[in-house]
C-alpha cells in the first residue's frame, strides 16, 4: 500500500487468543468458534491479530509497535512463528535496517518485540540502530502500574526487558501532544487507553493514513465501544476516537488496525445507515 511517497506494510504475527489475566496463546481462524457476540468482543477472552506496521520512504524505515516477539530469544521454544525478524526478511530488511521505532504504548502485546535475549542471556535491543519513541507519561504510568501490581484485564505491562533500552538511552520520551517524527509522519498523543497512548498519522501528496493502536483496535470497534474495562480513561478515549474518526472521514483517510483478524486496513466511509464502514483499498 502506498500513501504518497510512503510504502506501508502490515507485519502480521498471526492470530492469538488473549485472556483477562493476560495469558496469550496462538490460535487460527479455524479455531475461532461461532459466537453470538461480535467477533473479537468476547467476555472472558478475545481473539486478536498482532499487526505491527512498517513505513518506508527510501531513506527511512519506521516500525510502529514491535509485536509479541515470540521466537526472537536465543533457544526460544517458538521455532515456527512469525515475528519481526521473519516479517522484515520478506521485504529484504533486517532489524538493523530500522531507523525509528514508535511504540503506541507499552502493553506487552505491542512492545515485547522491542528486545530479545541473546546467546549470552543478555537483553539486547531488537532494532539496534533505532531509537524508540514513546510518551514520557506512558513510561512513568507503566512504572507505577508495575510497582503497584494494579494491572487491568488483558495484556498489561511487562517492563523487565525494556529497562535495558532505558539504561542505554534508546528511549526517546515525548511530552508534546503532536510530534513530527519525519516530514509526513506525525505522532499524536490520544491518551484514554493509557495516559501515554499515541497513534500515527501518515500524510503525503494529498493522501492520509492513521495507525490507531488500541484507540480503535479493529474494524469492529468503529461503531462500538467495547474497551471500557481496559481503558484507563474511557471518557478521554471516546472523545479522542470521535475526533480522529471525524477528521479521518474528512481526509478520506485509510485506517490501519493493529488487532484486526480480517480487515486490517481500509478507507473510512459512511454507509447507508450513517455508520462508519471500510472501503476496500484499490
Amino acid at each position: 500500500m502506498n500513501i504518497g511517497r510512503f510504502e506501508i506494510e502490515q507485519l502480521s504475527e498471526g492470530i492469538f487468543e488473549i485472556f483477562e489475566d493476560g495469558l496469550i496463546q496462538k490460535s487460527t481462524l479455524s479455531e475461532i468458534k461461532e459466537d453470538t457476540n461480535l467477533p473479537g468482543l468476547r467476555d472472558t477472552s478475545q481473539y486478536i491479530g498482532i499487526n505491527p506496521l512498517l513505513i518506508r520512504d527510501g531513506k527511512h524505515n519506521v516500525l510502529v509497535d514491535t509485536g509479541l516477539g515470540w521466537g526472537l530469544d536465543h533457544k526460544s521454544s517458538y521455532t515456527d512463528t512469525s515475528n519481526l525478524l521473519t516479517n522484515l526478511d520478506i521485504f529484504g530488511l533486517t532489524p538493523a535496517d530500522i531507523t525509528h521505532v514508535v511504540l503506541s504504548h507499552l502493553h506487552y502485546d505491542h512492545s515485547a518485540g522491542s528486545t530479545y535475549v541473546d546467546h549470552n542471556m543478555s537483553t539486547q535491543p531488537t532494532m539496534s540502530y533505532a531509537n524508540y519513541f514513546l510518551q514520557k507519561k506512558e513510561w512513568y504510568f507503566a512504572l507505577e502500574e508495575t510497582v503497584s501490581g494494579n494491572q487491568r484485564p488483558g495484556a498489561g505491562y511487562q517492563l523487565d526487558e525494556l529497562y535495558k533500552l532505558a539504561a542505554e538511552d534508546k528511549l526517546v520520551f515525548l511530552t508534546d501532544q503532536h510530534f513530527e517524527l519525519l516530514p509526513g509522519i506525525k505522532i499524536i498523543r490520544t491518551g484514554g487507553h493509557t495516559p501515554g497512548h499515541q497513534i500515527i498519522k501518515v500524510q503525503d501528496a494529498g493522501e492520509t493514513a492513521y495507525f490507531l493502536g488500541d484507540l480503535i483496535p479493529s474494524e469492529f470497534h468503529l461503531n462500538h465501544y467495547a474497551m471500557r474495562k481496559m481503558d484507563v480513561d474511557p471518557i478521554e478515549s471516546k472523545k479522542a476516537k470521535t475526533l480522529i474518526l471525524r477528521q479521518a472521514l474528512k481526509e478520506n483517510a485509510v485506517l490501519l488496525f493493529y488487532h484486526s483478524l480480517h480487515a486490517k486496513a481500509g478507507k473510512l466511509v459512511l454507509n447507508n445507515n450513517k455508520k462508519f464502514a471500510l472501503k476496500d483499498i484499490r
